[in-house]
């Protein structure tokens, strides 16, 4: 394909290597971007103008279920910085395109907490306001003051505070009304001064004790956290997976009483006077699931809430598995599991 871009346009291009899954889809036409006028350039591009549009930060949150027949745009932007203090808090920027648990540890490094619960959370910075990561009692709109976008189709720059993201659990407007609208090309984290760890969620005061701290810093809390996760979940290098697969359900208060009932043991915790949530693990355990393997794919032996690739999978059979252990689900509880990644 001829192309007067001044970036470089490559056709039929594996994207393997772009998702934690590991599926050989192929994307039409792929290129990368290093920065936000790359990025207006290459959406502005005429030749492709009218051809569909795929973003891709660290693939970690996508399953990619067939080959893509447009424009897949790789977001490969870089840097970070102290933006200004006030007397409450220090603002950190990041470009989009940096891994996120880099940057975890680099404002740590800098003697700022907040973000250590969300160590090791695999993708990238700008994927984080879309599925407002969460982990260990914390979320990303915790510390969440506002980001930078560029709009798809006019290339206009874009800011959005914490309201206009419309944070929810594993939710913002950027899955919703705006997905496919805009490009993510930075964003900016209020990280207070005054220190508050968050030690009561999972396994944290069991990690730190193990550790023989009994008076943790925010580097021995994201120690605790990294040693948690690699124990429990499989690393994508070596297994392809994009983490957990399924959102925990959250019901209404007189439905989990019924099932309380039927299973006195379920793990369950209050969101508010009226909603609980559950854990989806463990419901997929119970629906026996856990460990199973499923064609090519299945859900990993230690944690029931991850699928994994065990083997040169398309995405096709991992979303048949996904289907299938919401079926078997729904069946036992009643409850339809909703899954975290982005589909396509």
């Amino acid at each position: 394909m001829t192309t007067h871009s001044p970036f470089h346009v490559l056709e039929n291009h594996s994207l393997k290597t772009y998702n934690t899954f590991g599926i050989d889809a192929k994307a039409r036409y792929f290129v990368s971007v290093p920065d936000e006028t790359s990025l207006q350039q290459a959406l502005s591009a005429t030749e492709f103008r009218h051809a569909p549009r795929l973003i891709l930060g660290g693939g970690s949150n996508v399953l990619l279920t067939r080959d893509f027949p447009g424009l897949v745009i790789r977001i490969e932007s870089t840097g970070r910085r102290i933006t200004h203090h006030d007397d409450e808090a220090t603002y950190v920027e990041a470009a989009a395109g940096e891994n996120w648990h880099d940057f975890v540890c680099w404002t740590l490094a800098q003697g700022l907490a907040g973000l250590e619960n969300l160590s090791l959370i695999p993708g990238s910075v700008g994927a984080s306001p879309i599925q407002n990561i969460g982990a260990y009692g914390v979320e990303m709109k915790d510390t969440f003051h506002e980001l930078t976008a560029v709009d798809i189709d006019s290339g206009e720059v874009r800011r959005f505070d914490r309201a206009a993201c419309r944070f929810a659990y594993r939710d913002s407007v950027f899955k919703q009304e705006l997905r496919d609208r805009v490009v993510i090309t930075s964003v900016v984290f209020r990280l207070p001064r005054t220190v508050k760890l968050q030690l009561e969620y999972g396994e944290i005061r069991k990690a730190l004790s193990n550790m023989n701290i009994s008076n943790p810093t925010a580097v021995d809390v994201s120690h605790a956290v990294c040693n948690i996760r690699r124990r429990k979940l499989p690393d994508p290098a070596v297994i392809g997976n994009a983490g957990s697969f399924f959102k925990n359900p959250i019901i209404d208060d007189k439905t989990f009483q019924e099932l309380h009932r039927h299973y006195p043991h379920m793990p369950h915790y209050p969101v508010d006077d009226s909603t609980v949530k559950l854990s989806a693990g463990w419901l997929i355990e119970q629906a026996g699931w856990k460990g199973k393997t499923f064609g090519r794919a299945g859900v990993h032996e230690q944690h029931a809430l991850v699928l994994v690739n065990r083997g040169d999978a398309d995405g096709a059979e991992i979303l048949a598995l996904a289907r299938a252990i919401q079926d078997a689900v729904q069946n036992q509880f009643g409850i339809r599991l909703e899954p975290e990644p982005v589909i396509v």
